[in-house]
């Protein structure tokens, strides 16, 4: 191997929590102190700025402590024991792995034996892995999800009141079935910087068990025309394997009047969402039609009012001319903001007040947009949406 080349590595394994004089970390493990910090030459660490403590509990037979010549030994009587007995508590943290870009199936250990805990993982700008962590005194969560990588770092978000890592293993597994998701401002991962701004997208990943990755390439902006036309959907197909699922929800934009963008429903809109359908089946791949999420505004009487139109029929039209699958997301986030009522549909949209988040110290008043709770019912109406149709196998990888 030349100078300067590190090896390409599929496969790590961390242990969190303050270095005690191991010799030689359990069964390969990697020690990863409050200290440790991302570098190149590792390849591993925390983000700078992450707000990160650690802990070593010790206590009962499983841990032993001898002072040698000024060294700390400690010595357990198996590998689980040694990694449950430290850990790192981070607060608000980012943990970084340089990984070439594929699939990755990931186990995280995380508890406590004196204190309850509470953890939340994101991955990227804030895909959200997994439901909320919870363990009581003496207990460990050992939980596992699958994330996509794009960009070669790997970066896996910490928080909560009381989150712990105690340890991670990280794996490639480019097999696992990918869910990816073509579509607009709606769907997509919204960057932290305009959080609570959120995309259902974005929080379907901790609606599947680790048989399954969310691999989404929605954009902010984008039509079916203009999504096509950029390369979006090349780059889908660029990584996409047989039996993988592609879920289509376009229509915000193709109202727009501008050219590179706007469609007509029961033509171009049509033909362009075809393209879809097409690229997918070409891969032996699974295509879903998703009809685009209502917007939030009522009538007088307090019904929603349908801003899309024949959008909405044309989708519907073409799952059925094609034999889709379709996800009437229209129709289920009509009953959702009705049932929600006028100003209670307001705590899902982006409709915050000035002050009460920092990146909007103005506050915004959007009707089109959501913040995370709202987004978190959208995609749990997707998940439910899966049952009801019985998509197989996504169906019994649902958490």
């Amino acid at each position: 191997m030349a100078k300067g080349v590190r090896e390409a590595v599929t496969a790590w394994r961390f242990n969190f929590g303050p270095a005690v004089g191991i010799e030689d970390d359990p069964a390969g493990y990697l020690n990863i102190s409050a200290g440790t910090l991302y570098e190149e030459q590792s390849g591993y660490g925390f983000e700078s700025g992450s707000l990160v403590y650690e802990k070593q509990r010790i206590g009962g037979d499983e841990v032993t402590i001898t002072n040698v010549a000024n060294h700390v030994i400690q010595r357990q009587t198996n590998v689980s024991a040694q990694l449950r007995s430290g850990f790192c508590i981070p607060l608000k943290a980012s943990f970084i792995v340089d990984a070439a870009d594929g699939t990755y199936q990931v186990l995280l250990i995380a508890g406590d034996e004196l204190a309850e805990t509470i953890t939340r993982v994101n991955a990227g700008e804030g895909r959200l892995m997994l439901p909320t962590i919870r363990t009581l005194p003496g207990q460990w969560a050992e939980v596992r999800f699958s994330v996509v990588v794009r960009g070669g770092k790997l970066r896996l978000s910490f928080s909560g009141p009381a989150p712990r890592i105690n340890a991670l293993e990280i794996t490639l597994a480019n097999q696992t079935m990918t869910v990816f998701l073509a579509g607009d401002s709606t769907v997509t991962d919204q960057p932290e910087s305009g959080y609570p701004y959120c995309g259902w997208g974005q929080l379907l990943p901790a609606q599947f068990k680790h048989d399954v990755a969310v691999d989404n390439h929605a954009q902010s902006g984008r039509s079916s025309r203009s999504f096509i036309n950029e390369g979006r959907l090349d780059g889908i197909v660029d990584h996409m394997k047989p039996e993988d699922f592609l879920f289509i929800q376009f229509g915000h934009n193709d109202e727009k009047p501008d050219p590179e963008r706007g469609t007509e429903p029961f033509t171009t809109y049509k033909e362009y969402l075809k393209k879809y359908i097409d690229a997918a089946r070409e891969a032996k791949a699974r295509p879903v039609l998703v009809t685009p999420v209502h917007r939030r505004y009522f009538a007088d009487d307090g019904t929603l009012t349908d801003t899309h139109g024949n959008y909405i029929v044309a989708v519907r039209e073409l799952a059925e001319e094609e034999g889709v699958p379709l996800i009437d997301l229209a129709e289920r986030s009509r009953l959702l903001f009705e049932q929600a009522g006028v100003e209670g549909s307001k705590d899902g949209f982006m409709w915050v007040l000035p002050g009460e988040f920092v990146n909007f110290p103005a506050g915004v008043e959007d009707n089109t947009h959501f913040q995370e709770r709202g987004a978190r019912r959208l995609a749990a109406q997707v998940a439910e949406a899966i049952r009801e149709l019985q998509l197989q196998p996504l169906q019994m990888y649902l958490r």
